[in-house]
């Protein structure tokens, strides 16, 4: 079995090591490739990973390489956690749509779109290459943001493909630690699109017992969140922390204003993690990866493969086709829910109907996120604009959309497709 990761010199690399090397069981990959196109940074991580197998007496081959086809050439799986631009293009996500009035982010509103018209392309042709030299039945695995988009973008072309995402299997451990119980006893139900979900429920012993955490907890999980404890309790569920940006909006923009962005933090921590991983005496992952963002990566990345390759059947939640799983959006809808895990993919768990303002919600951005696959394919000006002008924290909130679209397509122009570059 050959598993391809690309993105392979991204610093969350020895998260997925950690969980792969220890579901070798469930998991038998013979080679295992980290492909990336920064060809020093490869050889970093790299190093780091080759050390961390050898402890852990992993017996397959590690080879690294910066050509696509090799990387993707007979894999059963192929993994993608790439991003086009780097951390200064997240940082321009960030920062460029402040000065329109609305707030920055690598996966929501404007900075979202930005990031899905330069990722959704590449995406999409190394889906194709996987398509010609991988195995007939090989998964595509998608973890780049914005996954919802992108994993839409993937299934529509018709490719074997997976969303997942880190946000669902970390509110779990933290709800599970709120109420003393063992994570795996727990079953969530989990409705929405990705970084716009909320647990709607927690099931133990067949018994909904999200009540009463909300009821004894609210005000921690509030502050972890950072939104009020009585909108928890209003809502009876636990939104994801990306649903801040629109619940708490004039706060978030208020902490924008004062300079504080996140790629800043995540650019000082990936020199520190690169300097670590530069070290040839380390062979474990260090405690700072935590600080970046990916907790309960390697779990969740390496329990769905494990569980694609031996179809245990257990349920995670991922990024799929709605398949009815949620009543008021389409069929063929990319949504984020709990599924049930074997040899043939992810099925959708059938959820309750969601509560009007959360429905209405979803299925806006669902409407857009259709909009920025039609303006990533094809980088039309026009395309563009109807997805600014679709989304609640742009179009929504500033009205005019049409500065926020030059500055954006000046910014991103190397990365749009054709009809982008040429106008």
């Amino acid at each position: 079995m050959k598993v391809a990761v690309i993105g392979g010199g991204s610093t969350y690399t020895p998260e997925l090591i950690e969980g792969l090397a220890t579901r070798r069981g469930r998991l038998p990959i013979t080679e295992l490739v980290l492909h990336d196109i920064d060809p020093d940074r490869l050889a970093v991580v790299g190093g780091l990973a080759k050390r961390m197998l050898h402890r852990m007496e992993w017996d397959g081959r590690l080879n690294l390489t910066t050509d696509t086809a090799a990387a993707v050439d007979g894999a059963s799986f192929v993994l993608i956690q790439l991003r086009v631009g780097g951390q200064q293009a997240r940082l321009v996500d960030e920062t460029l749509p402040l000065r329109f009035g609305t707030i920055g982010q690598e996966t929501t509103g404007a900075g979202g779109l930005a990031k899905a018209l330069r990722t959704v392309p590449l995406v999409l042709e190394i889906a194709e290459l996987a398509r010609r030299l991988a195995t007939e039945d090989a998964w595509i695995v998608d973890f780049t943001n914005p996954v919802g988009i992108v994993t839409q973008a993937l299934v529509d072309a018709g490719h074997r493909a997976i969303g997942l995402c880190n946000v669902a299997i970390t509110l779990q451990r933290s709800l599970a630690r709120l109420s003393g119980t063992d994570p795996a006893s727990l079953e969530l139900r989990h409705v929405g699109l990705n970084h716009l979900s909320w647990i709607t429920g927690v099931i133990r012993d067949g018994h909904d017992i999200l009540p009463q955490i909300l009821e004894e907890h609210a005000e921690e999980i509030g502050r972890e969140l950072k939104l009020p404890p009585s909108l928890l309790r209003d809502l009876g569920a636990v939104p994801s922390y990306y649903l801040r940006y629109y619940y708490a909006f004039d706060e978030v923009m208020a902490e924008q204003r004062d300079g504080h962005f996140r790629a800043d933090e995540v650019m000082d921590l990936e020199r520190r993690l690169l300097t670590m991983y530069a070290d040839p005496t380390l062979d474990t992952k260090p405690a700072l990866l935590g600080d970046r963002g990916g907790a309960w990566y390697s779990e969740a990345a390496a329990q769905l493969l494990a569980s694609l390759n031996d179809g245990t059947g257990d349920v995670q939640v991922v990024d799929v086709r709605n398949g009815g799983a949620m009543p008021d959006l389409a069929d063929d809808d990319v949504v984020e829910v709990p599924a049930r895990i074997d040899r043939d993919g992810a099925h959708p768990l059938p959820q309750p109907p969601m509560p009007g303002p959360m429905r209405d919600l979803v299925m806006t951005v669902k409407a857009f996120e259709r909009l920025a696959i039609v303006a990533a394919r094809s980088g039309a000006r026009d395309d563009i604009r109807r997805a600014l002008e679709a989304h609640p924290l742009v179009g929504g909130r500033i009205g005019d959309v049409e500065p926020l679209l030059e500055a954006l397509v000046a910014a991103n122009g190397p990365y749009l497709a054709v009809g982008g570059r040429a106008e």
